[in-house]
């Protein structure tokens, strides 16, 4: 695991809710990392757009966190593509987190396979640690998911020194 130090300026909404997502993360027992667009404006992908923050995280710790957080998992979706066998959506931040507890991705043979990093990178922000993948498989991650707004990542990505 690499630890890095961002001198990233992240703007504030983003930097607050991810400062929130590590406090109530720190007693974590297993691995977690934030993914999606969130993971790559840490990597310093610019200019990007930050809905919200996603998290992979085990079931075990989401069955921890969402009665502390005061938060229930939703009911399973019927997305054609992703699932977790939890899922719940924390808004008390300036961006909504959505943890997402052993996250599956259906890839284009129809097969349901777990989007389970295998890096992990740690980066300080503030007070706070952040987990990510390291650039390379959040990139990979990317192309799995093989939206739009997932290639344009990637392109942002790329574009990085």
């Amino acid at each position: 695991m690499n630890t890095v130090q961002s001198g990233l300026s992240l703007g504030e909404p983003l930097h607050e809710t991810l400062v929130a997502t590590a406090s109530v993360l720190h007693d974590a027992r297993d691995r977690w990392w934030v993914i999606a667009s969130a993971a790559a404006a840490i990597h310093g992908a610019r200019p990007i757009t930050v809905a919200d923050v996603n998290v992979i995280l085990s079931a075990d710790d989401a069955r921890r966190l969402f009665p502390r957080l005061g938060i229930a998992p939703l009911p399973p979706g019927d997305h054609p593509r992703f699932r977790s066998a939890m899922f719940a959506r924390w808004t008390r931040p300036p961006l909504v987190v959505e943890f997402m507890a052993d996250f599956w991705l259906r890839e284009g043979d129809g097969i349901w396979r777990p989007v389970a990093p295998q890096t992990r990178e740690a980066v300080t922000i503030g007070p706070a640690t952040i987990f990510v993948p390291e650039r390379a498989e959040l990139r990979a991650m990317f192309v799995r998911f093989g939206r739009a707004k997932d290639r344009a990542r990637i392109a942002l990505l790329d574009r990085i020194g």
